[in-house]
């Protein structure tokens, strides 16, 4: 696998990128006005354009590709617990194995009746999930909705635990152990997973804040995806995420940090900033110019991180929050996400 190319800042009129909004500045001021702190943090587009991804520690690669050979090692077995149809597609509950062998359960997705023609890994937010989301899964793909390993609905105080402050800072000190860094490998498994279901497909990744930035951490090291959307992802930019507050998992590893500084140097090995810079597929990233869960520099850091000849940028309004024409916004990213996979396909 290459090294990843070191430069500048990335152009948000890439080669097939668009920006969604229609102004460079909102009007936040009118859309939040009882926000305690501004979700921007004093950035600008282009301000966020220049963000830097932090560069690759010595070890980094040679790390995440020692894990990526151990998981091969696992079998993901996994099992079918029960079935239902759901229009033309069957939603399975199934079961399988983590990267260190815990059993996790998942959603498996097939469509009825006919082969599945692609296959989507589609992670979600650090707020679990409670059920399967069909807007960026094609009629015609398997997908496989994993759980991470701690979180609600299916895998609550499994292989973690579930609350927020502690879940994104447990095992830390152990990287073999960390739980951010298990849940970025257990998606090598629910891959696995979704291959012996539905054959041999291609693979297309799907992940939203938390699993954007898990998704930015683990997709790299796998040479079965042709392409992936990141929306809003987390865990990018350490020096900047942990310099700035937020309402996300990153106020609680901004604390561990405060109270224990050498975490600072442990978290280099999860830096979604820096995985990113080793995609070697088409990526699409949709990034936010307001959130105050996951602070902008962060998500523009992994998008800046992308080879330019590979990224979409989409410049979303704000994230992880309500405001006037959201409805239209997502419409738009979902729809622009299905026509990035379908190049990615067309590509093969």
């Amino acid at each position: 696998m290459r090294e990843p190319q070191r430069r500048g800042r990335v152009s948000g009129e890439t080669r097939r990128g668009r920006m969604i909004p229609a102004s460079d500045s909102p009007p936040f001021e009118t859309w939040f006005p009882e926000a305690a702190f501004a979700g921007s943090l004093g950035h600008t587009l282009g301000t966020l354009l220049a963000i830097e991804p932090v560069p690759a520690p010595n070890g980094f690669a040679s790390q995440w590709r020692r894990w990526r050979e151990d998981a091969r090692q696992v079998d993901a077995a996994p099992r079918v617990l029960s079935s239902q149809q759901r229009g033309r597609r069957s939603v399975s509950l199934i079961e399988l194995s983590g990267a260190d062998g815990v059993r996790l359960r998942a959603w498996y997705v097939a469509p009825a009746g006919v082969e599945p023609r692609v296959g989507i890994v589609h992670s979600h937010g650090y707020g679990g999930r409670d059920r399967v989301e069909f807007g960026r899964v094609p009629a015609d793909a398997a997908a496989i909705f994993p759980v991470a390993r701690g979180l609600g609905s299916l895998n609550r105080g499994i292989g973690a635990p579930e609350p927020v402050q502690e879940h994104v800072i447990a095992d830390l000190a152990d990287p073999d152990r960390c739980v951010i860094g298990l849940c970025a490998r257990d998606l090598w498994l629910a891959a696995d997973a979704l291959v012996a279901l539905a054959g041999d497909v291609p693979l297309y990744y799907v992940g939203e804040s938390f699993g954007g930035g898990i998704g930015a951490l683990a997709a790299p090291w796998d040479d079965r995806y042709i392409g992936a959307t990141l929306v809003v992802p987390t865990f990018g930019q350490y020096d900047e995420r942990l310099a700035v507050p937020c309402l996300g998992s990153g106020e609680h590893q901004r604390t561990h940090v405060r109270q224990h500084p050498e975490a600072r140097e442990q978290l280099r090995l999860f830096d979604a900033s820096t995985s990113a810079g080793f995609f070697t597929i088409p990526v699409r990233v949709e990034a936010a110019l307001w959130d105050q869960y996951v602070p902008p520099q962060g998500q523009f850091a992994v998008a800046n991180a992308v080879p330019d000849e590979l990224l979409e940028l989409a410049v979303l309004p704000a994230g992880h929050a309500e405001y006037p024409g959201l409805a239209r916004v997502v419409t738009e990213a979902r729809r622009a996400g299905l026509a990035h996979l379908e190049r990615a396909l067309a590509s093969l």
